[in-house]
């Protein structure tokens, strides 16, 4: 930001290195190369690429999950592309390999999932929804509720789309999405733009084929600014690892369930750190969640306040004081 505001004849090039940079970086985080990578403002855009990139067959997604993954898949139906086949997970969990098994028939493409489920905290097994749909079908995973905070078989997955704004900290319009070969084999550039095209510097008027990799899933220049953002907060992620981050935020997560029992909370998130990965999902039984967001928000501890629900997230820089407030909102209550 400050160098755009002070912009002299060497910022545009200094900030688009950027992208390059933030790309290489989420490539190597993703298990993947540059060359199958690609920044994108959001997950949502990934998804619609991928959702109107099937030309048909249809493709399961759970009921349950966040709105983005579901818009997507609606508007390629109203296409005449690919068919939603609505997947309905046991509360408190997420779509498991037994689910997906019995929702399976010829006609199903893809299986499109959330890492960690934005409700519950359910972690997918990717690896085992890989082994459920087998070699043949595609394996669309939003990563947003994750990525850079648990290790997950990312490998696993024919396309990964995940914003930046979560875990990794790095603010709006930042993500990237990853593609397997198959996948880029498989789905049809529909939304390609004039930068995801071969010889994109060349503007001679003539439709270029889409680019071979995963630059096809470009539309425009991502903003340098962003990408610069973008990849400060990748490079701190490979800095510190996934490993370390993860084992800090599971510490801490015990401790919120731990203080959130105790005061007579109820835990939703599944237990154990190969279910569950930052989100803590609990209720206060008999205490509108509003009322417990207040009190928590009274101690300096911001929860996310849901209908049903409410949810902490804690990162790995959230120190242990952060469980005392929560510790005192939740006591508050009882008073």
């Amino acid at each position: 930001m400050e160098a755009s505001a002070r912009a002299d004849h060497t910022t545009v090039d200094l900030l688009m290195r950027a992208e390059a940079e933030a790309r290489e970086s989420a490539a190597r985080l993703a298990g993947t190369d540059a060359a199958h990578t690609v920044l994108l403002p959001n997950t949502s855009i990934g998804l619609f690429h991928a959702a109107f990139g099937i030309r048909e067959g249809v493709v399961l997604t759970a009921r349950t999950d966040f709105p983005a993954n579901h818009y997507p898949w609606r508007r390629a139906m109203a296409l005449d592309r690919a068919v939603p086949r609505w997947l309905d997970p046991e509360p408190g969990s997420g779509v498991t390999p037994e689910l997906v098994r019995e929702a399976l028939t010829a006609d199903v493409v893809a299986l499109s999932v959330s890492a960690v489920d934005f409700r519950s905290g359910f972690r997918a097994d990717l690896a085992a929804l890989r082994e459920a749909i087998g070699p043949d079908r595609l394996l669309i995973v939003d990563g947003i509720q994750a990525f850079g905070v648990a290790e997950m078989a990312w490998g696993a997955a024919d396309v990964l789309v995940a914003g930046g704004q979560k875990w990794l900290r790095s603010g709006w319009a930042t993500g990237f999405a990853a593609l397997s070969d198959r996948a880029l084999e498989r789905l049809e550039p529909v939304l390609t733009g004039w930068t995801g095209v071969e010889d994109a510097g060349r503007f001679d008027g003539v439709d270029h084929p889409p680019a071979p990799d995963a630059g096809r899933w470009s539309v425009t220049h991502p903003s340098p600014v962003t990408a610069t953002a973008f990849a400060a907060a990748l490079g701190l992620v490979e800095r510190y690892t996934v490993a370390a981050i993860e084992r800090a935020i599971a510490a801490r997560v015990a401790e919120l369930a731990e203080a959130v029992e105790r005061h007579g909370g109820r835990v939703l998130t599944p237990a154990g750190p190969r279910r569950r990965a930052g989100i803590l999902a609990f209720t206060v039984p008999g205490v509108d969640p509003s009322l417990v967001g207040k009190a928590l928000h009274a101690e300096g501890a911001t929860p996310t306040v849901r209908d049903d629900s409410l949810r902490l997230s804690p990162h790995a820089s959230t120190p242990a004081e952060a469980v005392h407030r929560v510790e005192a909102a939740l006591s508050s209550l009882r008073g």
